[in-house]
Parts: structure tokens; C-alpha cells; sequence
């Protein structure tokens, strides 16, 4: 079975930075993009990264641009969001996703369980 596991979330203060981690197991993606979405208590998922598999063509959410960078590890079939700079609205539990190409949640194929991310003001 394809599981995707999310680490790294957690509480920080805002203009700090965090790191999160999604691991892929249960196959190997290889060119398959990579992504990150994320969910506000009472607001839908909404689109934040993603990654083509090798590593090129990165695209983000304006909302995140200049501050939020994506990257992959091929060989541990991971996927990381680098997060600097962050406020107040960055509060959500992010989700990573594979299998898919853009940036609708409805095109993705595999989700893991979420993890929180709280930024303090």
C-alpha cells in the first residue's frame, strides 16, 4: 500500500522558519510530481507547492512565493517544504500529495495524514 508520511510541524514564532518532510513509501514515484496543500481550521485545502519528482520546474502559491521552497530526495523518496518568514495566516495543517500534476486537490492521487503547523504572532 502507498503511504505518505509528514513530518516536521509543530508550534513557532512568527518571521521563524520550519522545515517539513513527507516520506513515500509503497512505491517509487520517480517523475511523478510531488505537492504540498494545506487547510485552515474552517476553510478548504488549498494549494501551496509542488515538485515535479526530479526536481525541476517548482511552482508555488503567490501567497507563499519568495518565502516557501520545495525540494525532493530521490533516493529516500521524500519531499521537503522549507518554510521561512512564516505569519499568523501560514497557521494550518499542511498535507503532502502525490501522483498528481498541478494544483487542484481533486488531481492528486495520494494523500497523507496532515500535519500542524502553528505560527505565533
Amino acid at each position: 500500500q502507498v503511504q505518505l508520511v509528514e513530518s516536521g510541524g509543530g508550534l513557532v514564532q512568527a518571521g521563524g522558519s520550519l522545515r517539513l518532510s513527507c516520506a513515500a513509501s509503497g512505491r517509487t514515484f520517480g517523475n511523478d510530481n510531488m505537492a504540498w496543500f494545506r487547510q485552515a481550521p474552517g476553510k478548504e485545502r488549498e494549494f501551496v507547492s509542488v515538485i515535479l519528482w526530479s526536481g525541476v520546474l517548482p511552482n508555488y502559491a503567490d501567497s507563499v512565493k519568495g518565502r516557501f521552497t520545495i525540494s525532493r530526495d530521490s533516493a529516500k523518496n521524500t519531499v521537503y517544504l522549507q518554510m521561512n518568514s512564516l505569519n499568523p495566516e501560514d497557521t494550518a495543517v499542511y498535507y503532502c500529495a502525490a501522483g498528481g500534476w498541478g494544483t487542484l486537490v481533486s488531481e492528486y492521487a495520494y494523500w497523507g495524514q496532515g500535519t500542524q503547523v502553528t505560527v505565533a504572532s
